[in-house]
């Protein structure tokens, strides 16, 4: 696993990876320790991740972590229980454990292996060892932080709080005078929390806690040789707003001259020795105290000499001394830092760490591979093309929704589930069994997706004829847009020229036009781009068929069905209806009297024509031009067939076996209706006579009134008389309920008022054609 920032690449050789959530967490580590034995576990170690070194790990946490000088083991101390471990870099493998009482603070090599050490614990005790073992302890006066061994005095150089440095003389086995740090001006020393010793010139240095300076020593004459002090202000505006400024880490390199000092905000400074200013300053970003700085030195390819890496608990930093604002690699361990250590002469980096796994990374950039694992190179050439993993090889890290979609929810508090930030890791197989079960045709819709996709990518590559952006989907609701912008644009238009011929409305006119422009300029829907895919995108389709578009567009659904084909049996009753209407037209004159007298009920009782009642305050244009054409003609017919007469005839019973068809085609439908044998003894006027009261006994009787402005009777019509003579006006005839004919319309009416009423019936019948019938029961 790999990680590549700012084109340096950083593989994770041991433990967890840098920044990458596929690091595997303590419980999965554990697990499989717990199952160390057998076939798959050792199959899911191998497949799973690189390990360097087998077992480079502690059961808790390691401290402190360093290579023999001689580059064959490595030396780590941790917990818990607090214990030392060593590591044998030629088989890659541990060499042994030793326990001790107290955990450990810091550790140094007393010989180029490992065969002799020498350990500070955290209960003010000071352990010696050997190869075989445990070999002499002893205690100092108050709690240490960190040691140094100086070799050519055989001195052992303990810090710890307080402004006192102990000296352990390991050739005369005794405590030496300790060094008393001289605190001046500079304020109080609360503990020397660091020492180096420079390995060129043996010059010694404490980093102090407190004051925010670094006093330098030397080891011959026991003396203070000078104080540095470090930018308190410009460190402070920096990160920390605390007081208390202090030196947590010192390296100095082996030029003798240089120094890297960390301090407590987060900031690591460059020194030289011979001027009191840092000539270089790098900030951590996180504000908190740096625990280890160094210089890498040699081996490097691409980095060149002078890099220096500086971490805390959060990051690790690596940059080049002469451009500190730039990083050379960065690393982000996956568990909090405790130390780093960088293998001299090569690329690669130890931690020690709050996990179980003591994490290896391997820079190739940086530096070669060590001789105990040249084999590093070969594996990550061969790894360079490969990208990091975002699920584990056996687990799948899954949220609390998605496992919800899976129906998983009821295994929360289970084994099944381990609780990880957020969410859950899960097994991969079950994971891809409840997906599977959810949706099992996800697969096959991710496959036509793709192929759709491929396809549609495929297709725009074909050459095609230059053609208008057409509407792809919602075409009626396009052309019904069209038609209402044309015939506004037609409205505005006849309203101009109505305007333009009359000068008093000058003024106005030049307003409202401007307005018309106004209007004309904004963007309609189909010009609009953010209702662009209204007619693009097959996911705004309108359903012509759903209830939903009924309710809103009633007269649209009434004409799509209208015009929808008819089936055999609605075929069948429109045969019956014409022929009925066509035995109608002799009774009720002309097909154009027929007409009239039907148009206007029809108009009336129509459904899907505009009812200013069912939407308040709206307008339909379009379906009041058409209405005010319909009762135009209306009245038009009505006119012609004003004098018409109505024919009162009775309703005679049709025979048996008669056809109902049968006789004159310009008798009534009473007539018709009268039987064969009455209608043959109609030659005198005394059987007429019978039959005819006969039939009005017996048989219902047919009505038929249509209003007449003549004043005689005919055809047994009535006449009817409404009003008093005073009520009577010259060419006006009342008739019915109050209704007139004749009635001179005012030239100064409005438009919209000449064409009579303009509301619906409340009643089920016509107004223009009012018939009678008894039929029998």
């Amino acid at each position: 696993m790999a990680t590549d920032a700012s084109n340096v690449k950083v593989y994770t050789v041991n433990g967890a990876a840098a920044g990458s959530s596929s690091s595997l967490p303590d419980w999965l580590t554990r697990k499989r320790a717990a199952k160390g034995k057998g076939k798959r576990a050792v199959r899911e170690h191998v497949e799973g991740t690189i390990e360097l070194i087998q077992g480079f790990e502690f059961p808790e946490a390691s401290i402190r972590v360093k290579t023999t000088r001689d580059g064959h083991h490595v030396i780590a101390t941790g917990t818990y229980k607090p214990q030392m471990r060593v590591w044998d870099l030629d088989q890659l493998s541990q060499k042994f454990e030793r326990h001790s009482d107290a955990e450990n603070v810091d550790f140094v090599t007393l010989s180029d292996d490992w065969t002799k050490s020498i350990h500070l614990q955290n209960d003010r005790t000071v352990e010696l060892h050997t190869q075989g073992g445990f070999h002499y302890r002893t205690r100092i006066p108050k709690f240490g932080r960190s040691l140094a061994y100086h070799f050519a005095s055989c001195d052992t150089y303990l810090t710890a709080s307080g402004n006192e440095v102990y000296r352990l003389n390991l050739d005369q086995g005794r405590f030496m005078t300790p060094l008393t740090l001289d605190e001046g001006n500079d304020g109080e020393i609360l503990g020397v929390n660091v020492v180096d010793i420079n390995p060129a010139h043996n010059l010694l240095g404490f980093g102090i806690d407190g004051n925010g300076t670094a006093q330098f020593w030397d080891p011959r004459s026991r003396s203070c040789v000078g104080v540095l002090r470090l930018p308190r202000d410009r460190l402070l505006s920096y990160g920390s707003r605390e007081d208390n400024l202090s030196v947590t880490a010192i390296s100095s390199r082996i030029d003798g001259l240089s120094y890297a000092i960390g301090t407590s905000t987060g900031h690591t400074l460059l020194y030289d020795i011979r001027a009191a200013k840092p000539f270089a300053i790098k900030d951590q970003g996180y504000g908190l105290p740096v625990k280890n700085v160094c210089w890498i030195e040699g081996g490097s390819r691409m980095a060149g000499d002078g890099m220096v890496l500086s971490a805390d608990k959060k990051v690790i930093k690596i940059w080049d001394r002469n451009t500190p604002a730039s990083n050379f690699a960065s690393i982000t361990p996956a568990n909090d830092l405790n130390d780093v250590h960088h293998v001299p002469g090569s690329g690669l980096l130890m931690t020690a760490n709050e996990g179980i796994q003591m994490a290896t990374y391997y820079i190739p950039q940086l530096g070669p591979a060590p001789r105990w694992a040249s084999f590093l190179e070969n594996i990550t050439e061969e790894m360079e093309d490969q990208t990091t993993r975002s699920v584990y090889e056996d687990y799948k890290f899954v949220e609390r929704n998605e496992l919800k979609t899976l129906g998983l929810d009821h295994l929360i508090g289970t084994p099944a589930l381990k609780p990880y930030m957020h969410g859950y890791f899960l097994s991969l197989k079950l994971y891809d069994t409840a997906r599977v079960i959810a949706n099992p045709f996800a697969y096959d819709e991710h496959r036509e997706r793709m192929v759709r996709e491929k396809m549609e990518k495929m297709a725009e590559t074909r050459i095609r004829t230059k053609k208008e952006a057409g509407v792809k989907v919602n075409k009626s609701l396009a052309e019904k847009i069209l038609r209402d912008q044309e015939k506004a644009k037609q409205k505005a238009e006849r309203k101009a020229r109505r305007k333009a011929a009359s000068d008093a409305m000058e003024v106005e006119e030049h307003g409202e036009s401007d307005q018309e422009e106004e209007e004309e300029s904004r963007p309609t829907i189909l010009s609009d781009p953010r209702f662009s895919k209204v007619f693009e995108d097959p996911a705004f389709a309108i359903d012509e068929t759903s209830r939903e578009y009924a309710l809103l567009n009633p007269s649209s659904v009434a004409h799509a069905g209208a015009n929808r084909g008819k089936t055999a049996v609605e075929e069948e009753e429109d045969e019956d209806s014409e022929d009925v209407s066509d035995d109608d037209d002799s009774m009720g004159g002309s097909d154009s009297e027929s007409d009239g007298a039907s148009s206007d009920s029809s108009a009336e009782g129509e459904l899907t024509m505009f009812d200013p009642r069912s939407r308040p305050g709206q307008r339909n244009i379009r379906a009041e031009e058409a209405y005010q054409r319909e009762r135009a003609e209306n009245r038009k017919s009505w006119t012609n067939s004003k004098n018409k007469k109505a024919s009162m005839v009775p309703m005679r019973p049709l025979a048996a076996g008669q056809s109902q068809r049968s006789g004159d085609k310009n008798a009534t439908f009473g007539q018709r209706r009268v039987p064969q044998s009455s209608n043959n003894n109609t030659m005198n006027a005394g059987s007429r006579k019978t039959s005819g009261a006969a039939a009005a006994a017996d048989a219902p009787m047919e009505i038929s009134w249509i209003p007449s402005s003549s004043g005689n009777d005919g055809g047994g019509e009535e006449k009817f008389k409404s009003g008093s003579a005073k009520s009577r006006r010259k060419g006006v005839e009342s008739f019915g309920a109050g209704l007139e004919r004749g009635v001179e319309e005012n030239a100064d009416v409005a438009e919209s008022e000449r064409h009579g009423r303009t509301k619906r019936r409340t009643g089920g019948r016509s107004g223009s054609k009012n018939v009678f019938r008894r039929m029998d029961k």
